[in-house]
């Protein structure tokens, strides 16, 4: 379901999960873009992607996506790898987005288990923030497939042996972008049948763990 249809039928859910999904979205960008200046790359603070700020990293496209069809994406961080000074600093920055929401969700996680257990936690709070936990734990997951351009693409050759290694750099390039996209589409026109509802339930999973 898309977020308009979501607003439409349920507008407090609605706005609670877009607010969820730009926070995510941003606090995920700054984490690239923090731990590339961290490894000697200035090039997103200059430009002015080094922020919290959501206008800097929302992407119009990305954006008109997450509301019409549901998935949607930020701008990526510009990133130049001359500049690092760390030896596998492409796998910090690269897995710094996961993290981030990782982290989010633990955060979230933490809050709820604080609120909870001194009463504070009424029912809004608790559907904001399982939502919160929901969509951020869910962006890890997806931007850890390794495919195209998402952030496990970076991430997966460190695991792989020096030939297996090459061998899938070379067919991600030729190949990653248009499996992820034909996954997506799979996603939105056969939505009884996704092929990233594994990713819902092990965020669910994890969230239940989380808060017991």
């Amino acid at each position: 379901m898309s977020l308009i249809n979501l607003l439409q039928q349920n507008p407090q859910v609605g706005i609670l999960l877009l607010v969820s999904l730009i926070f995510a979205l941003t606090l995920h960008e700054f984490g690239h873009a923090y731990i590339a200046y961290l490894c000697g790359d200035p090039t997103a603070k200059m430009l002015g992607r080094m922020n919290i700020n959501p206008l800097a990293h929302l992407d119009i496209f990305g954006s008109l996506m997450l509301l019409f069809v549901g998935i949607g994406y930020a701008k990526p961080v510009p990133v130049d790898p001359r500049n690092f000074r760390f030896r596998n600093s492409d796998l910090y920055v690269s897995g710094a987005g996961p993290a981030m929401n990782l982290l989010l969700t633990f955060l979230g996680a933490v809050l709820f288990n604080i609120l909870a257990s001194s009463g504070a936690l009424n029912d809004s709070i608790a559907q904001f923030l399982f939502l919160f936990m929901l969509i951020n734990m869910s962006l890890c997951l997806f931007n850890l497939i390794p495919l195209g351009p998402l952030d496990g693409s970076y991430v997966l050759p460190y695991l792989l042996p020096a030939d297996s290694r090459r061998k899938y750099q070379m067919w991600n390039r030729q190949y990653g972008t248009h499996a992820i996209m034909g996954l997506l589409l799979l996603s939105i026109f056969l939505p009884s049948w996704s092929p990233f509802s594994w990713i819902s339930r092990i965020s669910r999973e994890v969230i239940r763990i989380l808060i017991l």
